[in-house]
């Protein structure tokens, strides 16, 4: 059936057969061309056959339709953005079959002389990978054409940006007029948590007696409501032990509230306030600037520092993978290879002895 004028605009209707082979009618209203409803019809019968004769905006919604029963909200809405700013304009009329290495080495010769970060070089590509995994897995594509053009940008750019205990103790002497605020930055410190586990956190997930955090939510504010979700890895579920001097600190706070609800959220301001709040305790300490996020890396070296495994670190922070743990803090590990050797040569010392 061809598109049809409806009123100034045009509409577009149709036929389809679904995957069962049940015929089904389509129709979209709006159009303001005659050539737009018909762009529509294609791009719908496009995706509904899913092959890789098929554009590739068209297969990135297929792409988009299966990975947002899989993902978190705002990590769909983070990949999104990505894709659809920076990698559909470059290909989108190409079909899927048809991108070859040599596409993705000119799209990626193009990103670098844009100038961007090297983090970011590494995210965008990253994210063009997935859609060609996607398609080798469930849509036999022969290969991954990013595979063998090879990756750009780092996974981070240089060593992380940390506080030591001083300059932490620095920084939340400015923000005591705040006591919520102060306990919020106490446990982001000593714990290494992700701050979504932190605002999730509810008073039933404190365990004095035994001294320890349960983390098994993350919570974010997107369009204004609050979210609640899973961790952001199955690993992430995990059971925080805290030291006793966290525990009293925790103790005296919670005393001076009233009228708290088991499953009440501890602290009840988002990731925004807590930016917020960081830069004004660093403009009044003096300390160098660092990000929310930079504050578990801090927790992070301090447990290198103090001899802990990575192993040990990668369990406390929550890592799906060791990997992660030495791919993110490896730049840490040299420091104490002086330390190693001191005490290599004192134990050949102790048995020429």
């Amino acid at each position: 059936m061809p598109a049809t004028r409806d009123g100034k605009m045009w509409r577009s209707q149709f036929y389809y057969k679904d995957w069962q082979g049940v015929s089904h009618k389509k129709n979209k209203r709006g159009f303001k061309t005659k050539a737009e409803a018909e762009q529509w019809e294609r791009d719908f019968r496009q995706q509904q056959e899913k092959n890789l004769d098929i554009n590739f905006e068209n297969f990135v919604q297929i792409y988009y339709e299966d990975m947002e029963h899989r993902l978190r909200e705002n990590t769909m809405r983070t990949k999104k953005f990505i894709i659809d700013l920076k990698i559909i304009p470059y290909f989108k009329k190409k079909r899927v079959c048809d991108i070859k290495v040599s596409d993705v080495r000119a799209w990626q010769n193009m990103l670098i002389k844009k100038g961007y970060s090297e983090t970011y070089l590494k995210t965008v590509n990253n994210q063009l990978a997935a859609i060609f995994n996607y398609a080798v897995r469930y849509y036999d594509l022969k290969d991954n054409p990013c595979r063998k053009a090879g990756t750009i940008g780092k996974s981070h750019a240089g060593e992380r940006e940390i506080w030591t205990k001083q300059e932490f103790k620095e920084f939340l002497t400015t923000v005591e007029d705040k006591p919520e605020t102060r306990m919020a930055f106490l446990i982001l410190y000593w714990t290494g948590m992700r701050i979504g586990e932190l605002l999730a956190l509810t008073y039933k997930d404190i365990d004095f007696e035994k001294r320890t955090i349960s983390v098994n939510k993350s919570y974010q504010r997107l369009e204004g409501k609050d979210i609640i979700t899973p961790p952001k890895t199955p690993k992430s579920k995990r059971i925080i032990t805290i030291p006793n001097f966290l525990k009293e600190e925790l103790e005296e706070y919670i005393s001076h509230l009233y009228g708290v609800m088991e499953n009440e959220r501890m602290f009840r301001f988002t990731k925004s306030y807590m930016e917020h709040e960081m830069v004004r305790g660093i403009k009044a300490s003096g300390v160098k600037r660092i990000r929310l996020h930079d504050l578990r890396h801090s927790h992070a070296s301090l447990l290198v520092e103090m001899g802990f495994t990575p192993l040990a670190i990668a369990e406390r922070l929550g890592h799906e993978k060791i990997e992660t743990t030495l791919n993110t803090y490896s730049h840490l590990y040299p420091n104490k290879q002086g330390e190693l050797a001191d005490r290599l040569e004192e134990e050949n010392s102790k048995e020429e002895m």
